[in-house]
């Protein structure tokens, strides 16, 4: 069975290598699958749930990215996150907390770039409860 090399990387640390079966991630325009053999692509990806089917077991690694960029080249996907959390690291209590932080730093913002950059510490937040809600379906 076909396989691709997945590596997934932020600025802090590697989160994930590995050979998988299959890869799926929130691109900028909607949510990607890739397959082994896919056509090569960069693009850009948004905040959200990075699923990756392992080939040695079957089993689903569940990342958590705040954008960054994807590059496919044959045999080789790459993550570029901004920001990479593994879904067993990630904590809800703290991400609705900084969620409501994010929701009053709006509501206070006295320019339109602090209101910018709390909307999109929001919007950041919200799509980490949403894939913790994701991975706890599982």
């Amino acid at each position: 069975m076909a396989t691709i090399q997945v590596d997934v990387v932020s600025a802090e640390e590697n989160i994930f290598s590995g050979e998988a079966k299959f890869v799926a991630l929130p691109g900028e325009s909607g949510e990607l699958g890739i397959l082994p053999r896919h056509t090569p692509l960069i693009t850009r990806i948004k905040a959200g749930a990075v699923r990756i089917q392992r080939a040695d077991n079957g089993e689903e690694e569940f990342v958590f990215v705040a954008g960054g960029i994807l590059e496919i080249q044959p045999g080789k996907v790459t993550v570029l996150a901004d920001t990479a959390i593994r879904g067993r690291d990630l904590d809800e209590a703290k991400a609705l907390e900084a969620r409501k932080r994010a929701e009053q730093a709006m509501k206070n913002a006295k320019t339109d770039v602090d209101f910018a950059k709390a909307q999109g510490e929001f919007a950041t937040m919200a799509a980490q409860i949403a894939a913790i809600a994701r991975l706890r379906k599982r």
